[in-house]
């Protein structure tokens, strides 16, 4: 089949399009720019691509043939010159979450990671330990997991025989990153509920979108309603430390399996899969996992910080409680991780001068990975560079939250809000946000722009300081510029 994919640029439509052209398909692509990692990577799949949005890349020419089905990204409104093409041209038309349930899903057991905080990375686990454990599953990932080298896999030949229950344990695992945002134009819906999960993991539930779920209760509604779609013979694996979760988790019909740290308030849920934290140093942590009150040995994931650790402990349960992985083969493919890209990723050292990449924008994130390289790293200054770029942290929602997000940073240096167009009273006050911090007798300042930034950071970080750049985006190619000031 010949598939065009309109926004195939943005990193969920492009593993999209390399996932359909691995499955066989010819796929084509649009988009306004393809920017590095994603437009290299789209043309080494073999994704024939076309620069800006028009009509005629829906029409048979001599250079290519008229699509069979145009899947439609959720950037694009309805005035979208495709999107209008496809209606006039009859051109079936699909958006992200449904192609994945229409080509990927069929004859596998989707295992659906949801949440807040964490997706990326637990889903990422999940798919590490279910391949090194020879269940061949397929997944596609908002990240790119070290050990895998790609965001996404069709579903192949499992190699393992499983001993599990579960309705997971018959087929070939395909792990998908559960993102609660909207599908496209047409059909305002999360783009979980379309992936008709049969084991299901969920790590956090705090307001964030606020651009589509105006209230706590409207966002909290699409992870009652994902819940209430599991099967009654599926697996719910859910994090008893997040009150949020457990409630939403009391609303599921099949099993539920909580998880969390020995020492957590559990919110009156017992929790199957416990892990009691041993040591933790910049190789990791060394914990003990307890399954039904039972020591079932001691384990190492190489990831910083308490939120990774439950993290690692929502994917050993869906390993082995979901799809039948004997506990003892998954303590050394945990220890093997390698991370995923952008989340805690060290693009260089400088002069020694750490310098981190991560993705968190909420404030529950930010101060989870902030505290987490405090730990990692505990000598010498941690400076946190902040860009407020995501609908939620562009406005004023969390304004008080982020004072508190940057406590273990030393330094705090604030971009500006990365969307102009809110009202000033809508919009996060990133000066207003320095001035708290300094209340609380922060180091932070708000420069003009990511020359500034750049410039105030190598004049500040000296051997032995760690920086962490948080942002969702782009973020001017700050690494590049930052990475060059810092080795003078």
């Amino acid at each position: 089949m010949r598939i065009h994919i309109t926004a195939v640029a943005g990193t969920g439509m492009g593993a999209l399009a390399g996932l359909l052209q691995e499955m066989g398909h010819e796929v084509t692509g649009s988009d306004v720019a393809f920017y590095p990692p994603m437009g290299p990577a789209l043309e080494q799949w073999g994704i024939h691509l076309f620069t800006g949005f028009d009509k005629q890349h829906l029409r048979e020419t001599a250079e290519h043939d008229a699509p069979d089905l145009v899947v439609i990204g959720n950037v694009c409104r309805k005035d979208n010159a495709e999107a209008v093409a496809a209606v006039e041209f009859g051109v079936p038309r699909l958006h992200i979450a449904d192609a994945l349930r229409r080509f990927a899903l069929p004859g596998t057991a989707p295992l659906v990671v949801a949440g807040t905080h964490g997706k990326t990375t637990t889903s990422s686990l999940c798919a590490h330990l279910l391949d090194r454990c020879g269940l061949a599953p397929g997944f596609l990932i908002g990240g790119v997991p070290s050990s895998l080298g790609r965001s996404f896999r069709a579903a192949g030949k499992r190699k393992l025989q499983s001993s599990g229950s579960f309705v997971g344990t018959r087929r070939p695992p395909f792990v998908l990153e559960g993102d609660e945002y909207d599908t496209a134009f047409w059909e305002k819906t999360a783009k979980f509920l379309h992936y008709d999960a049969e084991i299901a993991i969920i790590t956090s539930i705090e307001h964030d979108h606020i651009d589509i779920y105006p209230t706590f209760d409207s966002y909290r509604s699409s992870f009652v309603e994902f819940v209430r779609g599991l099967p009654k013979n599926g697996l719910l694996i859910a994090c008893a430390s997040e009150q949020a979760v457990v409630e939403v988790a009391q609303t599921a019909a099949c099993e539920v399996a909580y998880y969390a740290l020995e020492g957590e308030d559990t919110h009156g849920v017992a929790p199957h899969w416990l892990a009691a934290p041993a040591q933790e140093t910049e190789t990791g942590i060394t914990f003990d996992l307890f399954a039904g009150g039972v020591m079932a040995g001691r384990y190492v994931s190489p990831l910083a910080g308490r939120h990774n650790l439950k993290n690692a402990v929502a994917a050993l349960a869906a390993a082995a409680q979901g799809y039948g992985v004997p506990l003892r083969s998954l303590a050394e493919p945990l220890a093997e991780f390698r991370g995923v890209k952008r989340r805690q990723e060290l693009r260089g050292t400088v002069r020694g001068v750490r310098v981190y990449d991560d993705f968190a924008h909420h404030p529950t994130a930010v101060d989870a990975t902030l505290d987490a390289l405090r730990k990692k790293h505990r000598q010498g200054k941690l400076i946190a560079i902040f860009e407020p770029r995501s609908a939620t942290a562009c406005r004023r929602l969390h304004q008080d939250a982020y004072a508190r997000a940057f406590a273990a940073a030393d330094v705090i240096l604030l971009a500006p809000v990365g969307r102009t167009e809110l009202a000033a009273e809508e919009k996060l006050d990133v000066a207003e946000l320095a001035r708290a911090l300094g209340v609380l007798g922060k180091n932070a300042e708000a420069p003009g722009d990511v020359d500034a930034i750049v410039a105030r950071t190598a004049a500040t970080a000296e051997a032995g300081d760690t920086v962490l750049v948080l942002s969702n985006g782009a973020f001017g190619g700050i690494f590049d510029k930052l990475l060059a000031a810092l080795a003078g």
